[in-house]
């Protein structure tokens, strides 16, 4: 018969077995850890139609030819840099360089990687359709002409009146090339609005100019240029950057490298657009049915 001292004894030599064997599988448990976590993916966008688009795009191609795990987060820009630079989201999806984040790229520089341009090619000023163009009309000076005037009744269609668009036209643009002297008038709506008066223009192939900027989905449906700026250089040319945590690509190299490699030109991305609001299903699945039409772009991205 087994005494009280040898029961304890016994017991010690099994709680110090199962400790040692929990200490030697240790090291697979936080290696396969580590694994699972590397498979996973926490973006966060703002929620303009760019963004939205390449976004679930990224996450589809994550998804379904990655086998990753993707959460993605609609935020404003303020918070959404915060959150990156904390650590709390893997990568911002949408900072606009050289002008339009530059104060957000100066304060979180030291907590921040750039990841390279998804998009090259930023652009705003005024759109007109290419016959347009065609007819004569290529400069913002052009609109000075009689016929020009005549055509487009002195007006200029325009988006909600205090987008960053709107003020630079109307204080900036027009007074400097003499279009407010001459009597136009800046028209506000909405962007929609903008895009009806676009769409129902083009139809009847009459004249249109239009507060626009690039990316935008009406570069995927119709064929539209933007006017040169041949005197005062009000608007500038940039990119769509995207900005990953501090230790991503020690974390998570695989997708430090995708997001990297990711690149949409001006008509791949109208298209994504396109297709995602002509699309009736969600934008996740949109997404993925514009994936699988356009394999040979996103296999471009895949580390």
């Amino acid at each position: 018969m087994m005494t009280e001292t040898s029961y304890r004894k016994n017991g010690l030599r099994l709680l110090m077995t199962c400790l040692l064997f929990a200490l030697a599988l240790a090291p697979a448990w936080s290696g396969s850890a580590r694994a699972a976590d590397a498979k996973t993916a926490d973006l966060v966008y703002a929620n303009w139609e760019e963004g939205i688009a390449y976004t679930h795009l990224a996450q589809a191609v994550l998804e379904d030819k990655m086998g990753y795990k993707v959460t993605i987060t609609a935020a404003d820009v303020a918070p959404a840099y915060a959150a990156v630079a904390q650590g709390d989201k893997d990568a911002f999806m949408e900072t606009w360089l050289p002008v339009l984040h530059k104060d957000y790229i100066e304060r979180y520089k030291n907590d921040v990687i750039d990841l390279g341009h998804v998009f090259e090619g930023t652009e705003s000023g005024l759109v007109v359709p290419r016959y347009m163009v065609e007819a004569g009309v290529r400069t913002i000076s052009d609109l000075l002409k009689d016929e020009a005037k005549k055509k487009l009744r002195q007006t200029i269609t325009g988006i909600d009146a205090g987008a960053g668009v709107m003020v630079t036209t109307e204080n900036e643009v027009m007074p400097a090339y003499g279009l407010t002297a001459a009597g136009y008038t800046l028209l506000p709506s909405s962007g929609p609005a903008m895009m009806a008066a676009l769409k129902q223009a083009i139809a009847k192939k009459e004249w249109i100019v239009v507060t626009g900027w690039k990316p935008h989905s009406m570069f995927g449906y119709w064929d539209l240029a933007f006017l040169e700026q041949d005197k005062d250089k009000v608007w500038g040319v940039g990119n769509i950057h995207i900005m990953g945590r501090k230790t991503l690509r020690e974390d998570k190299p695989e997708l430090a490298t995708f997001l990297e490699k990711m690149r949409l030109t001006n008509s791949e991305l109208g298209s994504l657009m396109v297709a995602i609001n002509e699309s009736k299903k969600d934008t996740l699945d949109a997404a993925r049915d514009w994936m699988q039409a356009n394999d040979k772009v996103v296999a471009r991205w895949i580390p």
